[in-house]
């Protein structure tokens, strides 16, 4: 695709802003150096809206941007059960988690799991995540955004790749988390108002330039197929998404797992100014998840009708973008690079603040608010170095790097779950049944995979969820010495006003009617 320089300019001047923001946003008041809770966790001050925009700016990247797209392509609305199915988890952590992290002022997940259990998990669960947030999730980010930049532009990857971290650390690196959380709304601000764009401007074409309406009316009509959120087992695509298991099984411990207990994500709730902004920080990004599946999905579906007998499925979003009018086109490529750079911002964030919080300082500890802020910054860097390295080493293509990440990521993600909802809802849960929940969630997910190839991997996370609690429960009864701090000492309300409880029923009545009208 061909960008023109009124294109370029267009994105020349969002990348120019961006990182202006961001040093504005950033910068320090007199004689006030950044502690600590200044850079990793914005000084507590971020409001709803900053929290709501940079969950999904964090969580929305060029897999789901461009590989969402050509699953609409290949499977159709069904793969939008991630997004909406996200949004209702989205409720549960406001309401049931939220107020647990946020009462015990904890800066990092593997924090919360010391104060519940003891320091094993603490550094156990770190160094894990650590792992998995550098060789995984940011080599993933860098990888499949510099391929989706070449596959859009031509641009080299690796100069693609440069450039992705290069634009992160000049708009993040000084600030830390404020300048990623209040900079994101821009994100999300192209990020919508391009995907929307681009969603109109296919359906107006499928509809012979009647309307975005008529467009859709006349999609439904002659792909009736691509509509169904419930696959039938007879469905070639059955083993991706199982059927009910969208409803009732795995795909909820995923969720959880992402949008509860994962730092990358949490940390900028944790950033709120007070519980109540942090939990209408949180509706918010739920009542966005509901809106992205018309962002990355229905352009997916639409490319059926204008661009079929694609190669790749994934080639659907990038073919669709040479449909835009030139100007618009920048716009669009801006928002698909906002959504990249803002995840890797927001990962190297993660990392530096659990590296620092979580086993820097408490190997060196007694050194000023300053030093570790600076260790912070350092660790972002080599972070970032290290996935520059190792990506196309680890990932190599798309396909494989979705697949990598989906069965890295799925091993462990059952036992995580069951190892923070012990912690948060069982008094009697105990070190060696969260260790034993986390560590046999590994095991058993190799056992099942090995003897049972057939089951869905959604599935499989399900099954697997049962047998870590199953484990978890019976290990903590066995324990003589039992973990009775639950919040005992940290006595926790549940209670959400009016406003939160009317928008968490408006959430679930819009994914309801949404498969009730396509099921």
């Amino acid at each position: 695709m061909q960008l023109t320089v009124l294109d370029i300019s267009v994105f020349c001047v969002y990348v120019m802003g961006l990182i202006g923001l961001a040093w504005w946003v950033s910068r320090e008041k007199a004689g006030h150096d950044k502690d600590t809770n200044d850079y990793f966790l914005a000084g507590k001050s971020l409001p709803w809206w900053a929290i709501g925009a940079s969950l999904i700016a964090a969580n929305i990247s060029a897999e789901q941007i461009i590989g969402m797209s050509g699953s609409g392509y290949q499977i159709g609305l069904a793969i939008a059960s991630y997004e909406w199915m996200a949004a209702i988890t989205l409720i549960i952590v406001a309401k049931y988690f939220l107020p647990i992290f946020l009462k015990r002022r904890i800066y990092t997940m593997p924090q919360f799991l010391e104060q519940r259990f003891d320091h094993r998990v603490r550094t156990l669960m770190a160094i894990f995540w650590l792992g998995v947030y550098v060789f995984v999730n940011l080599t993933a980010i860098l990888w499949l955004g510099s391929l989706a930049i070449y596959t859009i532009t031509g641009i080299n990857m690796v100069a693609a790749m440069l450039f992705l971290a290069l634009f992160s650390v000049a708009y993040s690196l000084y600030g830390g988390l404020k300048a990623v959380a209040l900079t994101d709304i821009i994100q999300v601000v192209l990020l919508v108002a391009g995907g929307l764009f681009l969603t109109y401007t296919a359906l107006n074409l499928i509809g012979d330039g009647q309307g975005a309406l008529t467009g859709f009316t006349v999609l439904t009509n002659q792909v009736p197929a691509k509509f169904d959120m419930i696959l039938s087992q007879d469905s070639p695509h059955y083993a991706d998404l199982p059927g009910l298991s969208v409803l009732v099984g795995g795909l909820w411990v995923m969720n959880l797992s992402y949008w509860g207990f994962n730092q990358y994500i949490i940390q900028r709730a944790l950033g709120a100014r007070s519980l109540k902004e942090g939990q209408k920080g949180i509706v918010f990004a739920a009542f966005l998840k509901v809106l992205m599946p018309v962002i990355v999905v229905l352009p997916g579906v639409a490319a059926v009708l204008l661009v079929p007998g694609l190669d790749r499925a994934d080639q659907a979003y990038p073919q669709l973008m040479t449909l835009m009018p030139e100007g618009l086109k920048g716009l669009v490529f801006a928002a698909l690079v906002a959504a990249i750079v803002s995840s890797v911002a927001s990962m190297s964030n993660s990392i530096a603040t659990i590296f620092t919080m979580d086993i820097y300082q408490h190997r060196v500890p007694g050194c000023s608010q300053h030093h570790y802020v600076k260790v912070g910054r350092i660790v972002s860097l080599i972070g970032l170095t290290l996935a520059l390295l190792t990506a196309k080493p680890l990932l190599g293509q798309f396909d494989q790097a979705f697949q990598y990440i989906q069965e890295f990521t799925g091993f462990f993600t059952p036992g995580i779950v069951v190892l923070f909802l012990l912690g948060m809802f069982w008094p009697r849960a105990t070190a060696n049944g969260a260790l034993a929940a986390a560590l046999g969630s590994a095991l058993m997910s190799l056992v099942l995979k090995l003897v049972w190839p057939a089951l869905p991997f959604m599935d499989r996370v399900g099954l697997v969820f049962v047998l870590c609690l199953i484990t978890g429960v019976l290990v903590s009864l066995r324990n003589k010495t039992q973990n009775t701090d639950l919040n005992v000492s940290h006595p926790v309300s549940f209670h959400t006003g009016s406003g939160f409880n009317l928008s968490a029923v408006a959430v679930c009545v819009l994914v309801a009617a949404f498969y009730l009208t396509w099921w």
